[in-house]
């Protein structure tokens, strides 16, 4: 009994990591058509999010029979637990860059009105933070976990800098003020994937010791 479980929980991992992969792969997309405009590879961004939610059900499902099939221990309900409230932020981290991928349309056609080397370290942090927290969940790895937690502040600290870089375009050219606020949304949800990742290092720790951070 043991071994058939511990077998499903390898296969939970597995669908775990191939759950981040994919939202890494959105955030990268996403990104990727902001920075060139190109719309056609935006809308491929926002068509990917629904094969991310199918994944959410199908790794929830496969949580699900793990509670009702094979009677875990407390160590291993944690572990169940976790990742069912982890796809949970996964998931809304793939709702956030199709969300970015939406205002690219919308600033289709229009150049831009500042660099976006801030966005982009920004995606490129969160990608980070994800990734890890995947991986510490997979190893359980407390340290790893709490890394996350810790970088979260680097992103915060880059939303900051592109916020006050567009509110002070703002006030030196109304009419930039349409983008400006587009951008800034594009920056505000790259700041809430990583919040998201924060969550799901704090499900981790929760899986190892069975204590939740608040």
């Amino acid at each position: 009994m043991r071994d058939k479980y511990e077998m499903q929980l390898r296969k939970l991992h597995a669908e775990m990591i191939e759950m981040g992969t994919m939202i890494e792969q959105a955030i990268e997309t996403a990104i990727k058509a902001l920075v060139a405009q190109d719309t056609e590879l935006a809308k491929k961004a926002i068509e990917a999010d629904d094969a991310i939610d199918h994944q959410e059900r199908e790794i929830e499902n496969l949580c699900l029979k793990l509670f009702l099939t094979q009677q875990p221990v407390a160590g291993d309900m944690r572990n169940i637990s976790a990742a069912l409230k982890m796809i949970t932020d996964m998931e809304r981290i793939g709702d956030h860059a199709s969300d970015i991928s939406e205002l690219t349309l919308c600033m289709a056609g229009t150049p831009y009105i500042k660099k976006l080397e801030h966005i982009q370290q920004m995606a490129k942090e969160t990608i980070v933070m994800l990734v890890s927290s995947i991986e510490a969940y997979v190893n359980a790895d407390e340290k790893k976990a709490k890394s996350v937690i810790e970088h979260d502040d680097v992103v915060d600290d880059l939303f900051d800098k592109v916020k006050n870089e567009l509110i002070t375009m703002i006030h030196e050219n109304s009419d930039d003020g349409e983008q400006a606020c587009d951008l800034l949304m594009v920056a505000k949800y790259l700041e809430r994937i990583g919040d998201h990742a924060t969550n799901i290092s704090e499900w981790v720790l929760f899986s190892i010791t069975g204590e939740h951070i608040d």
